[in-house]
């Protein structure tokens, strides 16, 4: 029951993060970038709302279009995987409507690999060493 509720305990720290650094990154993009817009009038929410649809396609959609991609990806040496994102970028666009707009193909490209990138490096640099430091004290 103890190793249980730990592991639960892990998860939610994990999630945690992770929703943090998603996040983090869409305001640093929303700052930015004048063609990626977030609703004005109740930013908050929609940011929130955001980061939670772009959260949940990155961990249930973005793993099946990458199984779905990998021959494509593997074929290219990687440089197919930006596409991914750009993919989860448009499905949250088109799931909020107006309240969340990015303008422009390259845009949303440019936007994908900059996600791809502060993801990479919040994980390694943040994430990663405070779950194994929490794993090994707890």
């Amino acid at each position: 029951m103890k190793k249980s509720l730990k592991n639960h305990l892990d998860q939610l720290l994990d999630w945690i993060f992770h929703f943090v650094s998603y996040a983090i990154v869409l305001i640093f993009v929303a700052t930015f970038f004048d063609s990626f817009q977030i609703d004005d009038t109740h930013l908050y929410t929609y940011g929130i709302l955001a980061t939670l649809i772009i959260f949940l396609l990155n961990k249930t959609v973005k793993p099946l279009l990458f199984r779905l991609t990998l021959p494509l990806t593997g074929l290219t040496l990687g440089l197919f995987y930006p596409f991914i994102n750009v993919v989860i970028l448009k499905l949250t666009e088109w799931i909020l409507g107006s309240h969340f707009e990015i303008q422009g193909i390259w845009t949303v490209f440019f936007i994908a690999i900059l996600i791809s990138i502060m993801n990479i490096v919040i994980e390694n640099i943040i994430i990663t060493p405070i779950m194994r430091r929490i794993k090994k004290n707890g």
